[in-house]
């Protein structure tokens, strides 16, 4: 019988983000008569308990820094009682600190790049810095993962050396069928089922701007006050957000709640689903919300623009001057049930042809198994 080829996927944190729901559609889409998974997530959370839940073996190290030193040893240590064949870091934070430990075991590195460390906004120095250490991480990597085109050019842009494979990232649509019976989120949380439902479910984080679509949905209830918000998310914005809403009176019409493991029913409840990042890889949670048939509004930025096409299947708006364009999105989607229906039609079709999780995983098994091939040819 053939060995089957041990493959430890790292993670950043326990908490669930794109990144994290990537790792698990990865490894339970994994042919396990090939392969054999193991987790190391750098933090714990509700996606260790899930990965351990569903059989799979998950580890814990516990850093919450990129390029922790006074980790290496520990992680080396921890890889070679593993006997890994092909290390798969998920993101930067993971990669920087399994790096050092699979280069001195002289065991090969996938470094799938869910969105890069270094962003427009930031302060020059740290920006120059992050650049640098994307060099370093990506120039080392046996094999780099982008997850869309822009993502890689974005790369190639400042990392004149930067070479990658793109494999978009992909949707379990046996999970997310907008056909399959779901549990009523609306009762649950009170919401009127006579009301438009806009729906929010990310990192309360400066990028994905939580508090910009407060301010924007507040606005647009002017024009339509049959609608509701629900966000769903925690984060080191959330205490904000929750004094935001207070403070423009707005308990009645925006619901916050914690992360929760029913995503599909969640969605299953929405009208309408909205992503302000400034900025993104390939959003995996913009992918399942299209998968449930959801009409779509999002930013205009690397990765997302690839899925969302402008008034085809969904809305497309500036950073620049976020909150006014937000409004007047919610203001033209909320209003008109027809192009909802049809935006969420659409959606369903460009996740199920572009961005399936089979498909992705295929590439990404390809990727292990040429990397045996050349490792033992070597």
């Amino acid at each position: 019988m053939r060995k089957k080829i041990k493959v430890l996927e790292c993670i950043r944190q326990g908490q669930i983000g794109g990144g994290e729901s990537h790792l698990l559609s990865l490894v339970e889409n994994l042919n396990r008569s090939l392969f054999d998974p193991v987790v190391l997530s750098f933090t714990d959370g509700p996606m260790v308990e899930r990965l351990k839940n569903i059989g799979v073996e998950t580890h814990v190290i516990h850093t919450v820094k990129p390029f922790d030193i006074s980790k290496w040893k520990l992680v080396k240590g921890f890889i070679r009682q593993q006997q890994v064949d092909i290390i798969h870091a998920h993101g930067t934070r993971a990669n920087s600190n399994v790096l050092w430990a699979a280069r001195s075991l002289n065991i090969p590195v996938v470094y799938t790049i869910h969105g890069w460390s270094f962003h427009p906004d930031q302060n020059p120095l740290v920006r120059t810095a992050r650049i640098w250490g994307e060099k370093y991480l990506t120039s080392r990597s046996t094999k780099n993962i982008s997850v869309s085109y822009s993502n890689q050019q974005s790369g190639k842009k400042y990392i004149s050396s930067f070479d990658s494979i793109i494999v978009n990232n992909g949707i379990d649509l046996k999970k997310f069928d907008l056909n399959k019976k779901t549990n009523d989120i609306r009762a649950e949380l009170k919401i009127p089922a006579d009301e438009i439902l806009v729906l929010f479910i990310a990192r309360f984080t400066s990028h994905k701007q939580p508090l910009s679509l407060i301010r924007a949905f507040a606005k647009s209830l002017s024009s339509n006050p049959k609608m509701h918000l629900l966000m769903v998310g925690d984060g080191d914005e959330k205490a904000e957000a929750v004094k935001l809403v207070e403070a423009l009176n707005l308990k009645n019409k925006i619901t916050l709640h914690s992360f929760r493991h029913d995503v599909p029913d969640v969605l299953a409840a929405a009208d309408i689903f909205i992503l302000p990042s400034l900025w993104e890889g390939l959003p995996i949670g913009l992918l399942e919300a299209m998968s449930m048939g959801k009409a779509v509004i999002a930013s205009n930025v690397d990765g997302t623009s690839e899925i969302v096409q402008h008034n085809q299947n969904g809305i497309l708006v500036e950073t620049d001057g976020l909150i006014e364009n937000l409004s007047a999105a919610l203001n033209v989607l909320s209003t008109d049930r027809n192009k909802i229906k049809t935006y969420g039609e659409k959606a369903v079709a460009t996740v199920t042809n572009n961005f399936n999780a089979s498909t992705m995983t295929r590439q990404i098994e390809k990727i292990y198994t040429e990397l045996i091939k050349s490792t033992v040819h070597a």
